[in-house]
């Protein structure tokens, strides 16, 4: 068996697992084969030597004192329980023997051949090497998935149960994305490809590894935001927050420290190219970008968009805001349900209390009046600007 270990390479290699996690469950299958032919509560070592090519398994045996509680193991199952002398330790008396020098707690190592004990160290060992290289490579696809939380990821619906959960084939492992995490309207079939948030990588006793994907996460907003907008891939643009009414409305809110830079031109994009194709993704999903200020009165005044406000009261303490505006904007600030005022609430973290006050704010001009004032063509006032 001195070549075993070039086939482990061998396994690491066909798994796509790396060598040392290989070598781990080698050395986890050694342990456990030894402990099965001894007992459980038996210390083993495993040693590689990488220039040879060879392994060797120590069985560890711990001095203690006469009459330590560990020298006796209890074994079996309800009524059948029994205490024996465990093979772990050793009493300091008996160890003297061996080596006068010797202390508690000293350790005494003795070579544990698997050979010796035949077909059944062999089977026990395959199946052990089977089980822990698997648990291996389902670690490594957990960890590979793990670093992707946040990130949106590319899959093929491949069915969809009567609860209408969507199963998605992403990589080697599928994807489930509940009733939930679905925008309202959406309806999926087999083959169709979609893209969904990678919200969380788990392990399900009815599942197994399982990754749970998300469509109506404002994360998912922000991440479509990211790929759309170079700028914001470039850090040039940076997004604070995103509050979303799935499949309704969603405002963001960005910012930037370049002042020859427009975060809300480079959001839209050139006749809105950029934030239209977010929003076909998110099912035609109005998205209204807001920017970002430090200072709290104006940022809920521009999240309030498109009412305009005459004032804002914060309570930074209690995160509270009180907004005075007129009726005529009250609708607008509401929005249709409610939707605007709760948006403007989850991006800005404050609670907002409106307040109507006298007055109006927008005065459409009547064309019947007498006084309108007339529009002029008379450009002779500008002549002297260009001699």
């Amino acid at each position: 068996m001195e070549k075993i270990l070039d086939i482990i390479e061998a396994i690491a290699h066909e798994k796509n697992i790396t060598q040392e996690h290989a070598l781990d469950a080698f050395k986890e299958a050694l342990i456990n084969t030894a402990k099965k032919l001894t007992t459980r509560t038996s210390a083993f070592e495993v040693l590689i030597d990488d220039d040879t090519k060879t392994y060797a398994v120590n069985k560890v045996i711990t001095v203690v004192a006469d009459g330590d509680a560990q020298l006796m193991e209890e074994v079996g199952y309800g009524d059948n329980k029994e205490m024996i002398e465990s093979d772990g330790f050793m009493p300091l008396s008996e160890a003297l023997e061996f080596d006068d020098s010797l202390e508690i707690g000293d350790q005494l190592k003795e070579e544990f051949i698997l050979e010796e004990h035949g077909r059944t160290a062999s089977a026990n060992l395959f199946r052990e090497l089977e089980y822990h290289i698997q648990r291996r490579i389902e670690q490594d696809i957990f960890e590979k998935y793990k670093e992707k939380v946040g990130s949106v990821m590319l899959g093929t619906v491949n069915r969809i149960d009567a609860d209408d959960n969507t199963y998605v084939e992403i990589g080697e492992l599928k994807g489930v994305m509940s009733l939930r995490n679905r925008i309202k309207g959406e309806k999926f079939k087999r083959g169709d490809s979609i893209r969904a948030l990678l919200r969380f990588v788990t392990v399900d006793k009815e599942y197994g590894l399982f990754l749970e994907l998300t469509r109506t996460s404002p994360k998912f907003l922000e991440a479509l935001m990211t790929s759309e907008v170079p700028e914001i891939d470039d850090g040039v643009v940076e997004i604070i927050n995103a509050a979303r009414i799935p499949g309704e409305r969603a405002k963001i809110s960005l910012k930037t420290e370049q002042m020859n830079v427009d975060p809300i031109g480079a959001a839209v994009g050139v006749k809105g190219v950029r934030i239209n194709a977010v929003s076909q993704e998110l099912s035609g999903e109005n998205i209204d970008c807001i920017e970002y200020s430090p200072i709290p009165e104006v940022y809920i005044t521009r999240a309030l968009s498109p009412a305009i406000v005459q004032t804002v009261k914060v309570d930074a303490a209690e995160k509270k805001a009180m907004v005075n505006i007129t009726g005529d904007q009250k609708a607008k600030a509401i929005g249709k349900s409610g939707i605007n005022i709760r948006l403007a609430s989850m991006l800005t973290g404050y609670t907002i209390e409106l307040n109507e006050i006298e007055g109006v704010t927008e005065r459409q001009v009547d064309s019947s009046e007498p006084n309108e004032v007339a529009k002029t063509t008379d450009t002779s006032a500008l002549e002297d600007l260009f001699k």
